[in-house]
């Protein structure tokens, strides 16, 4: 009673000096409350539901029939697993050490048969589930088993282990199984192994195929319950052995099951590691081995400090949880790659050690290179210091900077340069402050050079041709040391070195590189080769087309040659890789015939006037098309990232309010659901760049810094930048749910401003952004002034 009388007066005194009790002022939403980790689960999105951290070794999270590990349509979980990749698009994704609680004997003759080796068999005892009662949030997921009389089964993680905890609805015995023959459909798993260490500990190998047909690698793990079990056995391609203490061979079934005599709730952590069994001992170990709520804990606590550094303002409550899900997916890789102690497994097979810092591996730079990069280097520098860290250790181990790096091994996924644009914006965001000089070396001798036969990766496998005579000779037989080689796509690879090359020369003037600056600039211009000015396509003349050795252009053995085609290209045509210029736009117009020219084709491209009068219609009915259906196409393609920046060409070409429709439109795309993701999110890429462009400013042109800006989906939106600096994003009146332009702009103390972009250096100081906004077109001028762009970096 007297602390309530207390209080009361208190409020009394507060409410009668004219005073807003703290209690009572408004305060963010939590924002793990907005986080739904099903979108994305479905329709070929491959992200996953279960726990990981932040940017996590391990993960946590059910597998079912798909390749990613879960696919929400699906009726039944095989198993729980222990590393997965968010969004990727090839087949080898994880859903290592995979475990799932059961009931029933196991015996000859039994429930679990061990005279029958197909007993063991994921696919065969998987357990079905309901959605009724499922959930998942940053760091936590639960779902309940229907099958065997009923099993809860929730999930969380720590950097480096992963906690599960099951409660048996029936009585008496209960069984987990520890697969480690198995993992996701798809992934091969080429030999592994499992041993009883004691009555709570189970250890072993899954040695499986890394990404896109990269080579083997061997993941350690270690698993101790929070209870002894009492029976237990292994089983192998021949059947169950009870009893056996170990089990160990190339691929085929093999794992372990232990029985647990009163069943009740049991709770398992699992640690892994690549280096080797005492790096997982050490995992464990770090982790602690904490109750189940108390890992949950720290975890959410990890995720509400990531995801509170944006806060936003307005919107509908569906927008916030699109808006929250992409930056929790756009925060879970690269993934941390060395255990507690620092030791990690190099690009030359030797184990090294982190000492004050984290190594990262898992890097998809043709995706992230796009957006997801630079919105870690603003959101996350301390991050972003590690990312360029670990880079250069690949470089210092490997010999060559990587492409798609996957386990301590380049996987040769993709084409082009995507690694110069990717290290050149962490430079220009600051985060490789110390190397510059090392970093620069090995992008130069990256850009100029191919690596020796003898070498892993592949490089710029296309620098033959492009040195000598400015663009990859198209060769579809080109050898590969991996998935790709550039000749195999030899238009969008000259494309792509063009931009790097550029990117690049940006560093290089910065440095005082004075003669590098000059001759990367022109190779920035290089992508002129390959313009034919003689292809024409529905009403539109002059493409980029491949060209072959000797320098005639390709065309096909049954027909003409056609813009809509895939031939040259990766993943994509011509008509969604003419805009891969950004460095050189005012070279692009002219091409295009000028910026009544270059206007009508994006209008064609983006199918505008339509989108104006239906935009979600619009974008499904002429945008869309299957996730991994690149040829015959001319129209925006939102599910994949060669034309991502396209939206804001329209505002280096002169037309800004344009960019702002056709990025509402897109938005549509992006829905609280588990198809809610275009596209693979390719490790939060997808996400990324939603994110940037509710928030109005996006990295469009590498190397420059620069974000280039569109209307807010948002009334206000704060970025927590380090060093207590905050953006603060105003645009009053924004409304999601239809098109809207921008008719004005104020900077930091309210200074109009007709920019149509905004400095990495002015982001990072802390600035205010003042939008206004209208619905009508006509009056939406701000920005149209030749001087409103930024200047093209690489323009003749």
């Amino acid at each position: 009673m007297r602390s309530r009388s207390l209080a009361g007066a208190v409020a009394l005194a507060v409410a009668a000096a004219g005073l807003t009790p703290v209690a009572a002022q408004a305060r963010p939403a939590d924002p793990l409350d907005s986080v739904n980790t099903f979108i994305g689960t479905q329709d070929e999105g491959n992200t996953f539901p279960g726990a990981s951290a932040p940017f996590g070794m391990t993960q946590v999270s059910p597998i079912t029939t798909h390749y990613a590990g879960y696919l929400y349509t699906d009726t039944a979980i095989r198993g729980f697993g222990h590393f997965f990749l968010s969004g990727a698009g090839c087949w080898e994704q994880g859903g290592l050490v995979s475990t799932l609680p059961t009931t029933g004997e196991v015996g000859p003759g039994a429930a679990f048969d061990t005279t029958k080796p197909a007993t063991f068999d994921q696919a065969a005892y998987a357990a079905p589930y309901t959605h009724d009662g499922e959930v998942g949030k940053p760091g936590y997921y639960k779902v309940h088993l229907t099958g065997y009389g009923g099993v809860d089964v929730e999930t969380t993680a720590s950097t480096r282990a992963g906690v599960e905890r099951y409660r048996f609805d029936k009585s008496g015995p209960a069984n987990v199984f520890v697969n480690v023959g198995q993992a996701d459909a798809k992934e091969p798993v080429t030999g592994s192994s499992v041993r009883i260490v004691d009555d709570h500990t189970i250890a072993g190998t899954v040695e499986s195929q890394a990404f896109c047909g990269g080579k083997a690698y061997t993941t350690y793990f270690t698993t101790k319950f929070d209870k002894p079990f009492g029976t237990y056995g292994t089983w192998s391609p021949d059947g169950g052995t009870p009893g056996s203490r170990s089990s160990s061979g190339g691929a085929g079934l093999r794992g372990a099951w232990l029985t647990f005599p009163e069943g009740g709730e049991v709770s398992a952590t699992t640690s892994i590691s690549q280096v080797d069994a005492r790096g997982a001992d050490i995992n464990l170990a770090a982790s602690g081995r904490l109750p189940f709520d108390l890992v949950k804990a720290q975890a959410q606590r990890s995720w509400r400090h990531e995801l509170s550094s944006v806060d936003i303002s307005g919107g509908a409550p569906d927008d916030r949880t699109v808006f929250y899900t992409s930056l929790y997916h756009a925060f879970l890789q690269p993934l941390t790659a060395n255990d507690a102690d620092g030791r990690y497994f190099g690009f030359d097979k030797k184990i090294h050690r982190a000492i004050g810092w984290t190594y990262y591996d898992f890097f998809s730079l043709w995706d992230t290179y796009r957006s997801q990069n630079q919105l870690l280097a603003l959101l996350k520098p301390d991050r972003a210091r590690d990312i360029a860290k670990s880079i250069l250790a690949i470089h210092d181990q490997g010999g060559w900077l990587p492409r798609w790096a996957y386990a301590s091994q380049e996987t040769n996924t993709m084409s082009g340069d995507p690694v110069t644009p990717f290290l050149v914006d962490l430079w220009r965001f600051g985060a490789l402050r110390g190397d510059e000089v090392r970093a620069y070396q090995a992008l130069l001798q990256n850009s100029r050079e191919i690596p020796p036969e003898s070498s892993p990766f592949q490089g710029r496998s296309g620098n033959a041709s492009y040195q000598a005579d400015g663009y990859v000779a198209y060769d579809p037989d080109f050898p590969v040391k991996g998935q790709d080689s550039d000749p195999r796509h030899g238009a969008s690879a000259t494309l792509e070195y063009a931009l790097a090359d550029c990117s690049l020369s940006v560093m290089a003037s910065a440095l005082g590189h004075k003669k590098d600056a000059k001759d990367l600039a022109a190779k920035g211009r290089t992508y002129s080769t390959l313009w034919d000015p003689s292809v024409s396509d529905r009403g539109f003349s002059g493409f980029f087309r491949p060209k072959v050795g000797g320098g005639d252009w390709f065309t096909p053995a049954d027909g003409p040659y056609t813009p809509q085609s895939q031939d040259g290209f990766q993943e994509g045509t011509a008509w969604q890789y003419q805009w891969l210029v950004q460095q050189d736009v005012p070279g692009l117009v002219q091409r295009m015939g000028g910026p009544a020219g270059t206007g009508k084709r994006l209008d064609d491209f983006f199918a505008y006037d339509d989108l104006v009068r239906d935009p979600a219609a619009t974008v499904r009915d002429k945008w869309v098309i299957g996730p991994y259906d690149y040829d015959n196409q001319y129209r925006y393609n939102p599910n994949n990232e060669p034309d991502l920046h396209a939206p804001w060409m329209y505002t280096l070409a002169g037309q800004p309010w344009k960019t702002s429709a056709v990025v509402r439109a897109a938005h549509t795309l992006f829905t609280d659901a588990p198809n809610g993701v275009t596209g693979n999110d390719d490790l939060g890429t997808m996400s990324a760049w939603y994110v940037f462009s509710a928030l109005g400013l996006y990295p469009a042109v590498p190397g420059t810094g620069n974000f280039v800006l569109n209307a807010p989906r948002f009334a206000k939106s704060v970025l927590h930048l380090p060093g207590g600096r905050d953006v603060t994003i105003k645009a009053p009146g924004a409304d999601g749910s239809k098109l809207q332009y921008v008719s004005g702009l104020t900077v930091g103390h309210g200074q109009p401003s007709d920019r149509t972009y905004v400095s990495v250096e002015q982001l990072r100081r802390g600035t205010t952004l003042g939008f206004s906004l209208t619905s009508d077109a006509k009056k939406a001028t701000w920005g149209t002034s030749p001087a409103s762009v930024p200047a093209s970096p690489c323009a003749g």
